[in-house]
């Protein structure tokens, strides 16, 4: 089992403007700095992500519950937005055959099909709850605030039909939310509902590997215990400052060095794996709502990160890559041996078809890869490559460990803070100005300083 980083294509003998080993040498301080900063933050207690071993007990609980719980199950249901939804998907994605949601039971292994309703268009919400058997459900309602609009609206409304259905609560929804403070923390006391906790120092983007992702994966019967053990590995992989030695590190040093040095501040993840391809949109918002912030001098700054798909992507997005502005850089994410074994292209058919004929689909898949790679590399284009064995809990748990420790450490050499939103805060506000809450009349002057739309402008 091994998780690989391959950043040749990232150095200046690959292409122009890249990482060459003086400008290494002579960022190794910085990186050094960057690295101590997050040994301070963990030092501090303000990473919970990393910590792990601290929330075996609370994981632990999860999985007896999730085990107790699941026989008879149809539906698992999460109610959450942002980083209380991207992390389910990602392991639903992974960790489960293609569309697990379309399978018979049987085909499930009884096993129930997991729903993530991760907004609040009403053609989504009815269409979810005109599909599920609300006597054969258990809604996850996640927010750690215990505040989210989105997400409590949802609630409300699970809540109102659960009523008329006669279904009382606690067997039928469960919350992941705060340890102390909250609404839902002070409705699971008053109504019995079962409850995990969101560790206080953990965000919602950093809270995969806590009950927000781990109590879906256990639901569904996934390998949680792989899943922590992956991470716990990267985790201590990246254990130090040197460039080589840690690849979080290297990651994020790459990624801000060829945005502040090469003005490539565009970050594509390109995932070479339908299984890892949900991965991306979790990734994509961890990268941007840590990173793009105003730094405390005032200055603007952060990447803005890309998804795209191989071999999809190919026929999409990858010609703006080959011969657009050269803003971008592109991470590859490969997997060695595909989930259930190699598929062969049969032979036969027209002649001009013959040169598939007993070559393999993920053998086809990883070539693309390689030529995309070498294609990009042709014009000048960056690229690096995360190489996994296999698409399973170890190895997407290090996945996830590595990127959230690379987040944390651009965070330390953009200069920002990369566990704060305020910018994403701002607009909760004045959502919440807008519908009379009591608490956001404040944002009344904002709202009205709005300059209004102009009728000669609406076209």
């Amino acid at each position: 089992m091994t998780i690989q980083l391959d950043v040749s294509g990232m150095l200046s003998r690959a292409v122009p403007g890249g990482l060459s080993p003086e400008r290494l040498e002579a960022l190794a301080p910085r990186l050094a700095a960057a690295h101590a900063g997050l040994v301070a933050d963990a030092d501090r207690g303000i990473l919970g992500f990393r910590e792990l071993e601290v929330q075996a007990a609370e994981r632990a609980r999860v999985q007896a519950w999730a085990a107790a719980h699941r026989g008879g199950l149809e539906d698992v249901v999460v109610l959450g937005i942002g980083g209380s939804a991207l992390g389910a998907v990602a392991l639903r994605t992974a960790l489960l055959p293609r569309d697990w949601n379309a399978r018979s039971r049987e085909q499930r292994g009884g096993r129930p099909r997991l729903h993530v309703l991760d907004n609040v268009d009403p053609r989504s919400v009815r269409g979810l709850l005109e599909l599920v058997d609300l006597r054969r459900a258990r809604f996850l309602v996640i927010s750690k605030s215990g505040s989210t609009a989105e997400t409590m609206s949802q609630y409300l409304l699970v809540r109102d039909r659960l009523a008329a259905a006669g279904v009382a609560p606690p067997d039928a929804l469960c919350f992941v939310t705060d340890p102390a403070r909250g609404v839902l923390r002070r409705v699971a006391r008053d109504e019995a509902i079962p409850t995990f906790d969101v560790p206080p120092n953990v965000g919602g983007r950093f809270s995969v590997l806590s009950p927000v992702g781990t109590l879906p994966a256990a639901l569904l019967g996934l390998d949680v215990d792989q899943l922590i053990a992956g991470a716990i590995a990267m985790r201590d992989r990246c254990a130090s400052d040197r460039f080589r030695e840690n690849p979080a590190l290297a990651f994020a040093a790459l990624q801000w060095r060829a945005h502040v040095e090469a003005g490539q501040g565009m970050h594509v993840l390109m995932p070479y794996s339908d299984a890892l391809r949900d991965l991306a949109p979790w990734f994509v918002q961890l990268w941007a709502e840590s990173l793009g912030k105003k730094q405390p001098g005032g200055a603007h700054v952060g990447p803005t990160p890309i998804v795209a798909v191989g071999a999809t992507d190919q026929h999409a997005q990858v010609q703006l890559f080959m011969e657009g502005p050269a803003d971008k850089t592109v991470t590859f994410l490969d997997v060695e041996e595909p989930d259930g074994g190699e598929l062969t292209i049969p032979g036969g058919g027209p002649p001009e078809l013959a040169y598939l004929g007993g070559h393999g689909f993920a053998e086809l898949l990883r070539a693309e890869g390689r030529a995309t790679a070498g294609a990009l590399a042709t014009m000048g284009r960056p690229t690096m490559t995360l190489r996994v064995t296999r698409a399973d809990a170890w190895h997407l748990g290090g996945l996830l460990m590595l990127f959230e420790l690379a987040t944390i450490y651009a965070g330390q050499l953009y200069g920002v803070d990369p566990l704060d939103q305020p910018g994403v805060e701002l607009g909760k506000q004045l959502t919440y100005y807008q519908f009379g809450h009591p608490d956001w009349q404040r944002m009344k002057a904002i709202w009205d300083a709005l300059p209004p739309a102009d009728p000669a402008w609406v076209l």
